[in-house]
C-alpha cells in the first residue's frame, strides 16, 4: 500500500465518519456506528468502508443495509469535503474485529478470575 493510498484511506475514514454522524438521518442507522477502516482500490474507483456497530445483530444488519442503500447519498456529501477527480463507489461491511476483541477480553477476565479463585483455595 502506498503512502498516498494510506493517506486517502485515513482521510476518507474521517470524512465518512462525519457524514454518517451528521448528515445521514436514517432511523435504521444505529446511534453507535463507527467507521473503523476504509480500503480504497488501487484504481481509486471503489472503497470498502468497514463499520462497527454496538448493538444487537438485528441493529447491525439494519445499519449495514441502511448505509448500503444510502451509499450514493453519503458519497455525494463526502465528495464535497474531499477533493478527488473521481469519488469512489462505497460499499459497507461489518467489521467484526471489535466483537472478537471483546470476546477475547471476556475470556481473559474469566481466566484471571479462575486463577485468583484457585489461589484463595490453596
Amino acid at each position: 500500500m502506498t503512502k498516498r493510498t494510506k493517506r486517502l484511506n485515513s482521510l476518507l475514514k474521517e470524512v465518512l465518519s462525519e457524514v454518517i454522524r451528521e448528515d445521514v438521518q436514517n432511523p435504521n442507522v444505529a446511534e453507535f456506528t463507527t467507521v473503523t477502516a476504509v480500503d480504497i482500490s488501487k484504481d481509486l474507483h471503489h472503497a470498502k468502508v468497514y463499520i462497527s456497530v454496538i448493538g444487537t445483530g438485528i441493529e447491525r444488519t439494519k445499519t449495514v443495509e441502511a448505509l448500503e442503500s444510502a451509499a450514493g447519498f453519503i458519497g455525494v456529501f463526502a465528495s464535497k469535503k474531499v477533493v478527488m477527480r473521481h469519488f469512489p463507489t462505497l460499499t459497507f461491511r461489518l467489521d467484526s474485529s471489535v466483537d472478537k476483541q471483546m470476546k477475547i477480553d471476556l475470556l481473559l477476565k474469566k481466566i484471571h478470575e479462575e486463577e485468583a479463585s484457585r489461589r484463595q483455595h490453596e
